[in-house]
């Protein structure tokens, strides 16, 4: 076991692939000679060479089609794109050849890929760093979305995406990279995709949240506590395939549902995972769904970002409202 964050457990993961298997390629901006502004793929460059990590042009839609060509020919790259809101180039690669080659193949292509990138705010960063784009890849067919939310989880889930037939997006939350340490194992294992984590038991309410909200909403869920409320947390990692067996069978039991995330409000994942507990589970509801999310604004520039976030305090009213209701 070694203590890692979650940047070092990401660059520890890389680490760990390409040594197993030589298809797996890492590359994107900077990810070369500088190891990524994270330092996320620091050292990899002089432990394999550039023709197993490499620095790329300024081109997010070149790095995802360069993606696209290696997956086809046998290669099982890493593509970084240095920050979510740098991903729009790349959206046409990504929807339009990312997403459908195995349905466009009828199955006889596929295409095991993994696109990462940092995920949502807290850094206080520029314009275009501080996105979260979950709903955006969640939507779409043929792709797979984790976030997620420990060192641990982040290289079990990372290793499953590399090793995954199917492409992969792996938004890593930016707000976590250093924030704290973790025993991770040094030795290779795996954490399936699609399947949601029971942090925390409860008998009240059930929270879903995931990403750097999940850790907020921990407090949170701390705070009722000492008012007597038990509220069960449920840590999504997986946006695309939902776990909606595990959502399900906590709403049943506790009656009442909420949904914490980053994202704003409006058409966002919170509204996807309401729909699913109104479908699966009404006749077991004692209060209404609640999103409890982002303002439907941008993201503000790092003086005001502040007033964006949830924190504890603000994500325990929202809980407490549910479960009074």
């Amino acid at each position: 076991m070694a203590l890692m964050n979650l940047i070092t457990a990401v660059n520890h993961t890389l680490d760990l692939a390409m040594s197993q298997d030589e298809r797996v390629v890492v590359f994107g901006e900077d990810v070369g000679v500088e190891g990524g502004v994270f330092r996320a793929t620091v050292g990899l460059q002089e432990k394999y060479g550039p023709d197993r990590c490499f620095d790329t042009p300024l081109a997010e839609s070149a790095i995802v089609g360069t993606a696209v060509g290696m997956a086809l020919n046998g290669l099982k790259p890493v593509a970084e794109i240095q920050f979510s809101g740098f991903v729009y180039p790349a959206f046409n690669q990504i929807i339009s050849h990312v997403a459908r080659m195995r349905n466009r193949t009828r199955g006889q292509r596929h295409l095991p890929l993994v696109i990462r990138m940092p995920h949502g705010g807290g850094i206080r960063a520029l314009e275009h760093h501080s996105e979260s784009l979950e709903t955006f890849f969640g939507h779409i067919p043929g792709l797979k979305v984790v976030v997620p939310s420990t060192p641990y989880d982040a290289k079990g889930l990372l290793l499953s995406a590399i090793q995954d037939d199917d492409p992969v997006l792996f938004l890593e939350p930016s707000r976590l990279y250093r924030a704290f340490r973790q025993e991770v194992p040094e030795e290779g294992y795996t954490i399936s995709l699609g399947k949601a984590k029971v942090v925390r038991a409860g008998t009240d309410l059930t929270v879903v949240s995931w990403g750097a909200y999940l850790h907020e909403t921990l407090k949170a869920a701390d705070k009722l506590q000492d008012e007597g409320i038990s509220a069960e947390v449920i840590d999504l990692r997986t946006i695309s395939p939902l776990d909606r067996d595990t959502i399900l069978e906590s709403v049943r039991k506790t009656g009442r549902f909420a949904v914490v995330h980053e994202a704003a409000k409006s058409f966002g994942p919170g509204a996807e995972l309401v729909a699913l507990v109104n479908e699966g589970a009404f006749l077991y509801l004692e209060a209404p769904p609640a999103r409890i999310a982002g303002f439907d604004i941008t993201i503000p520039l790092p003086r005001g970002e502040h007033h964006y976030f949830l924190d504890a305090a603000r994500i325990a009213v929202g809980l407490r409202q549910v479960a009074q209701f």
